[in-house]
């Protein structure tokens, strides 16, 4: 990959761009090879989601990523080229693409600031194999978009990615370029806020077989006692169904006001299917080779007043049951990054993570990343962790199957992006939701659904009845930003 700087900014200059643009076509004639286009621009503070709003077509790969009390967000709208698959080694197969994508990509603009240059949106299913035919997403979608809009502390950067072969036609590409770049200004000039549409009344909402998720939680806690299982995670389901479609930006916005300490996320198949959440759980994030982990399980509610709320909270961080299902992910972390030569510490006191409605058993874990290990490498790595999976992982992901309803689909599962530079950040699609924006049958007009998971670990000692209290409580997330 080439990387030349520029400090104009070159979309307000047409000609140069022309040029930019004729430098790729000329570099793609003498490799023989299609060459991506890649320009970085500084641009005025605009808020990405309301891009999103703005220019984002429904049959377009989307991507949206948000943490406000890091006052910091990402929007990537449209696929400049993309990989998807169905087969083993997702992982593998995505790195050589990323690698294939970036020997083959020109860099131009302020590629010195945050959140500038050629990044990728990732997303995988939770189990990689035997998918559903009717599965809304392959078990690995990664692409790099078209346009990405970002916001850190009161700066913007904008990047577009141009896909450019042998016989291209360039005048259209620039045209088409300056048009998408008149409404991303207009954008920013007319919409300073959210635009809200209100939401009707939703016309059902059904708990997926509680009796049954009870039961399955029995079933589990007679193979701990029987020492085939430490732990394991057993989600559930409810499907809403609205008489009009749900409005992603809204049910995004809402998100981010209610959950500003979560990670706001959405990602889309280009197929109406988006899916959405309010995550607490990094998976991992890099930062100049430095990498960033939590342990996060064991859970209780916040209380209603201070007196309550640090009852519960000292109830959690002295409650045998949660350590216990905490000290499973803390290991399993430990170890694995161990096994790709890192060397992870950590704090010897487990932490607080208080959310709006729940609090956790929380322990960031750091380390430094050798050179040589691709950041896909740690996320197949960590993929799945004892909080969304179980212990040991490959029984607990058989039982998993045999006892959930439901497909996790991405539910559980690593969403992020990674850079040209290997910087990442991945969270885990928990507090999740999957928005169908059509109709569920051609007999039944009308009807749109989501649906809503939520999981509970479940060790010794647990209680059938309060982890499906634990479910309720989580999917209130998601329930109420739909509303």
């Amino acid at each position: 990959m080439t990387v030349t700087p520029y400090r104009t900014n070159i979309f307000q200059d047409r000609q140069e761009l022309s040029q930019l643009l004729i430098k790729g076509k000329q570099q793609a004639i003498a490799k023989d090879c299609p060459q991506i286009v890649s320009i970085s621009q500084e641009i005025p503070p605009i808020d990405p989601l309301v891009v999103l709003q703005a220019i984002a077509k429904p049959h377009q790969l989307q991507f949206y990523f948000e943490k406000s009390v890091l006052d910091a967000a990402i929007v990537a709208i449209d696929s400049a080229i993309s990989f998807k698959t169905l087969e083993k080694n997702r992982f593998n197969r995505s790195q050589d693409f990323i690698h294939s994508v970036l020997a083959n990509t020109i860099c131009y603009g302020q590629v010195n600031l945050p959140f500038s240059g050629p990044h990728f949106f990732c997303s995988f299913t939770f189990f990689e194999d035997r998918l559903p035919l009717d599965a809304p997403f392959p078990s690995a979608t990664i692409f790099l978009p078209r346009w990405q809009i970002s916001s850190y502390k009161n700066q913007s950067v904008l990047v577009a990615n141009i896909e450019i072969n042998t016989q291209v036609n360039l005048e259209l590409i620039l045209k088409n370029l300056w048009h998408d770049f008149q409404l991303i200004n207009l954008s920013h000039r007319c919409f300073s806020r959210i635009d809200r549409i209100e939401q009707k009344k939703l016309i059902q909402q059904e708990l997926q077989n509680p009796e049954r998720f009870k039961s399955s939680v029995s079933s589990a806690l007679k193979l701990i006692k029987e020492n085939q299982l430490s732990k394991i995670v057993l989600a559930n389901a409810i499907d809403v169904i609205s008489p009009h479609p749900f409005n992603l930006v809204n049910s995004l916005d809402n998100l981010r006001q209610r959950h500003p300490d979560c990670y706001i996320f959405s990602t889309s198949n280009g197929k109406e299917h988006n899916f959405i959440g309010a995550s607490p759980e990094r998976l991992i994030s890099i930062r100049n080779h430095q990498l960033v982990t939590d342990a996060l399980a064991g859970s209780a509610p916040r209380g209603k007043t201070v007196a309550e709320d640090a009852d519960f909270a000292d109830r959690l961080l002295n409650s045998e049951k949660e350590r216990r299902e905490h000290q499973f992910v803390l290991d399993f972390i430990t170890q694995r990054l161990s096994q790709l030569g890192l060397i992870p510490q950590h704090l010897s006191t487990t932490q607080l993570l208080k959310l709006s409605n729940i609090q956790h058993l929380w322990t960031p874990i750091q380390a430094e990343l050798p050179i040589g290990v691709h950041p896909l490498e740690i996320v197949e790595k960590l993929h799945p962790t004892p909080a969304v999976a179980g212990v040991p992982t490959k029984i607990a992901q058989a039982q998993i199957r045999h006892y959930e309803i439901c497909d996790r689909s991405l539910y559980a599962a690593p969403i992020g992006w990674v850079d040209y530079q290997g910087n990442c950040e991945f969270i885990v699609g928990i507090r999740s939701a999957l928005i169908e924006c059509h109709n569920l049958s051609q007999t039944r007009t009308n009807a749109y659904r989501a649906r809503l998971y939520a999981g509970a670990g479940i060790v010794a000692g647990s209680d059938p009845n309060k982890e499906l209290a634990e479910i309720q409580l989580k999917l209130q997330v998601l329930l109420k930003a739909l509303l």
